[in-house]
C-alpha cells in the first residue's frame, strides 16, 4: 500500500514539475525522506507527514475495506492513465 501512495506521489510531483529537493524544501523534510515515501521504503512516516505532503500536492487519501471493488471514479482514473 505504501509503495500505491508513493507511486502516486511521484506522479503528481512530476506532473507538476517538482524536484524531491524543492518537494522537500516545501515541507521541511529531505530530499531522501521525499525519495524513500515515493519508493514505498521509508522506514517510519508518519500520518501527519503523509497528509501535508498529499495537501501540497492536492491530493487525499481514501479508506475503504480491503478487497472492496473499485469506484466508477477509481475505475475512470484509471482509464485516464492509460
Amino acid at each position: 500500500m505504501l509503495f500505491e501512495i508513493g507511486e502516486q506521489i511521484r506522479q503528481e510531483r512530476k506532473k507538476r514539475k517538482l524536484s524531491q529537493a524543492r518537494l522537500g524544501e516545501l515541507l521541511g523534510m529531505s530530499r531522501t525522506t521525499i525519495g524513500q515515501i515515493e519508493n514505498g521504503t521509508v522506514q517510519d512516516v508518519g500520518i501527519r507527514k503523509l497528509i501535508r505532503i498529499l495537501e501540497i500536492l492536492d491530493l487525499e487519501l481514501r479508506v475503504r475495506l480491503a478487497g472492496s471493488p473499485p469506484t466508477l471514479d477509481e475505475l475512470r482514473e484509471e482509464d485516464d492513465l492509460l
